[in-house]
């Protein structure tokens, strides 16, 4: 550990005096946080966390940065040249389908991750539980908030789905925590169930209550903004907005939605 600071300080000092900059590259521990003394931590100005999301795809986010947000992530792509930034990243996530309504158990929505927003695809599957005891796979959704959505649709809209197992997935391999994804998943999961396709145009956003109620989520104006531009038509959310670009379809609860989506479909 002392040879470690020594070091460290040693080589931030020189940075200092000749006005250059340096990478120290190391390793995370299986919980996510850097390996060896925090003590690095504190002597540089910056710690990026380098991320494999996918196969092809890294992101790189920021969990100190003395000079800007910590909230900003980049992505780039893996080619046989190297790594190359995404050009478009507020559609890399979604995918490119002809016709006017998406396979069932898929849904669209906006995802704000720093200063941009990404319109990104949820997935859903749904088959009859074995043994009479279900279960549910999601690795990019907390397996929790799949559950709590689950109980939600089948409390408050009469989607009975506990006799389900359940897989989710997110397009891309992106990790999202965001509030905003439980109106999104919820519509996915009763695509899944029910058969029932969602219109390619719609985007949706909100937070579940467990009431059944869809609560609002912030900067609903930028993200509707971002559909707009990638050619989204349709907004479900909680409460329409004085000046937007979409065709809004308001919510107050999960039902609504539910009925919104079998109207527009």
């Amino acid at each position: 550990m002392n040879q470690i600071r020594y070091c460290s300080t040693l080589l931030v000092g020189i940075c200092k005096q000749l006005g250059i900059s340096l990478f120290l590259i190391g390793h995370v521990t299986k919980e996510g946080v850097l390996a060896g003394p925090k003590v690095i931590e504190h002597l540089v100005d910056t710690v990026l966390y380098f991320e494999q999301v996918s196969s092809g795809v890294r992101l790189v986010r920021a969990a100190k940065n003395r000079f800007g947000s910590v909230d900003e992530i980049g992505i780039f792509s893996m080619h046989e040249k190297g790594l190359t930034a995404v050009a478009n990243p507020s559609s890399f996530f979604i995918t490119d389908r002809s016709g006017a309504t998406l396979p069932a158990g898929i849904a669209y929505t906006a995802v704000i991750e720093g200063s941009r927003t990404f319109l990104v695809e949820i997935q859903a599957l749904t088959t009859l539980a074995k043994n009479g005891y279900s279960r549910i796979y999601s690795e990019r959704i907390d397996t929790a908030r799949v559950t709590r959505v689950a109980a939600i649709l089948e409390r408050h809209a009469g989607v009975r789905i506990s006799d389900q197992d359940i897989y989710v997935n997110v397009a891309g391999g992106m990790k999202l925590s965001e509030v905003s994804i439980e109106l999104p998943l919820a519509l996915a999961l009763w695509s899944a169930l029910s058969g029932k396709s969602l219109p390619k145009a719609l985007v949706s956003f909100g937070e579940l209550s467990l009431a059944g109620e869809v609560r609002s989520v912030g900067f609903p104006e930028k993200r509707e903004k971002a559909a707009k531009e990638l050619g989204f038509t349709r907004s479900l959310l909680p409460r329409a907005l004085s000046h937007s670009p979409l065709n809004q379809y308001p919510c107050a609860t999960i039902r609504d939605a539910l009925e919104a989506c079998t109207k527009l479909g």
